[in-house]
Order: structure tokens, then sequence, then C-alpha cells
């Protein structure tokens, strides 16, 4: 598992470009990246339309060297204005095709290392999915805690686009997820360090800053609560929360690399979309918090 790939360049990381939005499409058609050796890894929510999806990975694909993709819940939604009207597994296998074509790795695809500077590292593309385990405080099951949500009015979107056909559930669709990642990250030989990327963080501590707590059971899954140790990984990489920042858990280094919605960063300090480099690290005087101005504004439903 040490293929030639890699160079001098950059390991880049950008996730939730929502280009639906003109003015996060226009960011993606700014993209660059700062060598012929970068890479970039999107973790998820590109779009809701597969024809969004493909123009921005087709983009990408023609800038950067290598760009790897993982599924957010966006990308998953059976949305009534996209004419692919696939649902659940045959959604997914359809947008991996859809990579395939474009020379985008997937999680379906073999890890690849990352020989560049900070290397030799295994970048694991992922796909997990949640299965409603980081339950609102006070609440012992999903139905109390999606009850409780409802009462609250913060409820995500998934309960009604995002189809986990043909499991019966999306739970059921994410522990099937869980127990296959789990045996190929354990097949990684034990000198290799790992940089996954999820649209979810593997661990439940970036959610505590949520300004809507009960938005977290659409998070993740506390069956990855110990990955970030048992698989050494070096930095994880994830979205989906809407509030970019870098965090340190068990020492380990969790990069959050969203752009959000336009309403979200523009009142962010600093360019919008700017591309977050994992390896080699970028090392910025008070990081390891939020962003400033970033507050706690994430958690609503998308």
């Amino acid at each position: 598992m040490r293929p030639t790939d890699g160079g001098e360049g950059n390991l880049l990381a950008i996730s939730d470009l929502h280009i639906g939005y003109a003015e996060n499409r226009a960011l993606v058609e700014k993209m660059r990246p700062e060598s012929d050796d970068d890479w970039l890894l999107v973790a998820g929510d590109i779009g809701e339309i597969v024809e969004d999806i493909r123009w921005t990975l087709e983009t990408l694909s023609g800038r950067f060297r290598k760009v790897v993709w993982v599924p957010g819940n966006h990308e998953l939604w059976t949305h009534p204005k996209d004419p692919v009207q696939l649902r659940g597994v045959a959604r997914y296998e359809h947008l991996v095709a859809l990579c395939r074509e474009l020379g985008v790795t997937t999680p379906e695809d073999p890890y690849p290392v990352w020989n560049g500077p900070g290397g030799p590292v295994v970048v694991a593309p992922l796909f997990l999915l949640y299965d409603y385990s980081f339950l609102p405080q006070g609440c012992a099951t999903k139905d109390e805690g999606l009850a409780y949500a409802h009462s609250t009015g913060v409820v995500c979107t998934d309960e009604h686009l995002l189809h986990p056909d043909p499991y019966p559930s999306r739970e059921a669709w994410s522990r099937a997820r869980v127990a296959e990642t789990e045996r190929r990250l354990a097949e990684i030989p034990d000198d290799l360090p790992t940089v996954p990327v999820n649209h979810y963080p593997l661990d439940r501590h970036p959610t505590d800053i949520l300004r809507y707590p009960e938005f977290a059971m659409w998070c993740g899954t506390r069956a990855t609560a110990d990955w970030h140790r048992r698989f050494r990984v070096e930095a994880m990489v994830y979205g989906h929360l809407h509030i970019p920042r870098t965090t340190w858990h068990d020492g380990v280094r969790f990069e959050e690399v969203s752009v959000g919605y336009p309403r979200e960063w523009r009142k962010r300090p600093g360019p919008p979309a700017t591309l977050r480099r994992i390896l080699p690290m970028e090392v910025k005087a008070g990081d390891g918090g939020a962003a400033p101005g970033v507050g706690r504004h994430g958690g609503e439903p998308r």
C-alpha cells in the first residue's frame, strides 16, 4: 500500500460547498490548487442535484492532481427537483460510477497513500452515515430523541429526503457501512498513519457547541468513537456542522472544513471557501477552537 502518488504539494480539504447557491458556485469557479501536486479532499455536501455534483467534481478534478470525494447527506437526498430519482444505495452507487468516470476517488476505491510533505499517510475516504446514537440529554432512545427534536422544530431534512433503500432504516445502513469500513481500516499496515475523510466527525465532541444540540442525532455514530486512536489518525477531516475549525481530541487533530451557506460564511473573517491544508500541517496562532467570528451558529436543520 505504498504507491507513488503524491509529490511536493499540499493535501487540501473542503466540504459543504452547497453549489445550489449561486454565490457558492462562484466560489468553486475560482477555486485553484497552490501547486501542480496538490490533492483535494471533498468531504461531502456538494449539492442535491446529480448534474451539480458532476459539474463540481469535473471542474475540480481538472485542476487538482487527485480529488477524493465522500458523500454528504445532501448528495444522498432524492430531491424532487433532481431528474435522477434514484434512492438509497442505488443513488450512492450512481454517484460512485460518476466519480469513476471522472477519475475521482471514492469510499469504494482502494485507499490512496499521500507521499508528499507530511507523508506517507493513507487517505481513507469513508461513508458511514449516522445511527441516532448522539441522543439529546435526557433521551434514552431514538424515538425519544426524535420526539424531542420535533417538539423544538429542529428536525433534519434527511427524515424526508434521505432514503435507506434497500435497508429498513438509515441506522441499519449505517451499521453495515461501519462494519465494512472497520474491516478495511484494520487491513492498513500498522506502520502507516491515516487521514480519514468522512462527512461526519468520528467522535461526538465537535457537536458540543451546536446551537441546537438535538441536531447531533444526525451527525455521526458512537460506534466510531475510538477510531481516531485505533487507526493511527494523523488528522480527521469532516464537514456537515458548518462550523469550520480545528479541535484536538486525545491528542488527535480534527479538521472541520465546511464552507456552508452564504448567510453563514458572510459572517466569517477572511475570504470564503479557503482550502484547509491538512498536510503539511498548518499551524496558526490560537488554533484549536472555533474560528473567530463563527460562534454557535451551527446545527440548523439541513
